[in-house]
C-alpha cells in the first residue's frame, strides 16, 4: 500500500512538472482545474481545465 501511494505521488508530481515545463503556468492552471473539477464532481471546473489543456496542446509551436 505505501509503495503504491509513493509511486502514484511520484507520477503526479512528474506529470505536473512536465505540463509546467511544456505549457507554462497556463498548463499548470488547466491541469489544476481539471483535477479539482474531477475530484469535486464539478462539470464546469473540469470542462474549463480540459478546454484550457486542449487549447494549449493544439496551438502552433513557437
Amino acid at each position: 500500500m505505501p509503495t503504491a501511494a509513493l509511486l502514484t505521488a511520484a507520477f503526479v508530481i512528474g506529470l505536473e512538472q512536465f505540463v509546467e515545463w511544456k505549457y507554462g503556468p497556463a498548463g499548470l492552471v488547466g491541469l489544476l482545474l481539471l483535477t479539482v473539477g474531477i475530484k469535486a464532481r464539478s462539470p464546469m471546473c473540469s470542462t474549463a481545465g480540459a478546454v484550457t489543456l486542449a487549447l494549449l496542446m493544439t496551438t502552433p509551436a513557437r
